[in-house]
C-alpha cells in the first residue's frame, strides 16, 4: 500500500468538534424538549394537553428548574414521538482526565515483572464510554534486569524508544529499537525484549484493550 492509500485510510479527522453539551442534566433535558417541541410546530399548551402536564410544570421542565420524574420523561417521549434516550443526548458527561508530574508516575509490580524491570504506571482512567482501557507506562531495563519469557495478552501495544537500545521480539521477528523508534503491534502474539543492547534502557508501552463486560 503507498503512502497516499495510507493517508486516505485514516479518514477521522482528530480537530473535529461534536456539538456543545450541557453538563447540568436537567438543564440538557429541558433544552431537548423544547427543541423537540418547535420541530413539531407544537406550542407549550399543545404539549402540556397531550401529557396531562400543566403549562407551568412543562415551562419548569424545558428551563430546567426541575428534575422530572422517569415516569413524566417517558410521557413526554412518547408525546414527542421520540425514544426516551433521545431525552438525554444533550447532556454532557464527566470524561476522565489525569495529569501526572514528571518523576510521579506509580512504580507498580505488573504481571509477569522480573527483577530489574521497572514499571511506572503513568495514568489510569477507570470504566469510560469508548469501550476501552489505556494502560501507559515508562519502563526502566537496567544492567540488573533479569530475562524473562516473552508476554501474551489481548489487545494493542505501542513501544516508544526514549533510552538505549533493546531487540525486542513480536512473534517470529526481532526488532531493533534505538532512541526515537516505535512499534505498534497486536499484543496477542508472543513479544518482549529478546537482548539488552544498551543500558539502561527506558521506553513508554502503551497498551490499550477493551474494557471488561
Amino acid at each position: 500500500m503507498n503512502e497516499t492509500r495510507k493517508a486516505a485510510s485514516l479518514t477521522q479527522d482528530p480537530h473535529a468538534l461534536r456539538d456543545i453539551r450541557e453538563k447540568n442534566l436537567e438543564v440538557a433535558i429541558g433544552r431537548q424538549v423544547r427543541e423537540l417541541r418547535k420541530r413539531q410546530r407544537m406550542t407549550g399548551s399543545d404539549l402540556a394537553a397531550q401529557t396531562g402536564l400543566s403549562v407551568g410544570m412543562l415551562s419548569k421542565i424545558e428551563n430546567g428548574v426541575i428534575s422530572p420524574s422517569l415516569n413524566t420523561l417517558q410521557v413526554l417521549a412518547n408525546a414527542l414521538r421520540v425514544p426516551l434516550i433521545q431525552l438525554f443526548s444533550g447532556f454532557e458527561e464527566a470524561r476522565g482526565c489525569m495529569h501526572v508530574k514528571a518523576g510521579e508516575g506509580v512504580e507498580i509490580e505488573r504481571a509477569g515483572t522480573r527483577s530489574g524491570h521497572q514499571y511506572h504506571l503513568l495514568g489510569h482512567i477507570g470504566s469510560n464510554n469508548s469501550g476501552v482501557v489505556v494502560e501507559p507506562y515508562m519502563i526502566v531495563l537496567t544492567t540488573q534486569s533479569d530475562r524473562f519469557p516473552v508476554f501474551q495478552h489481548e489487545g494493542i501495544e505501542m513501544l516508544y524508544m526514549l533510552e538505549g537500545c533493546v531487540d525486542y521480539r513480536h512473534g517470529d521477528q526481532i526488532y531493533r529499537l534505538e532512541p526515537g523508534d516505535t512499534l505498534l503491534f497486536d499484543s496477542d502474539a508472543p513479544h518482549g525484549p529478546e537482548a539488552l543492547r544498551t543500558l539502561p534502557a527506558r521506553y513508554l508501552s502503551i497498551i490499550c484493550y477493551p474494557q471488561a463486560g
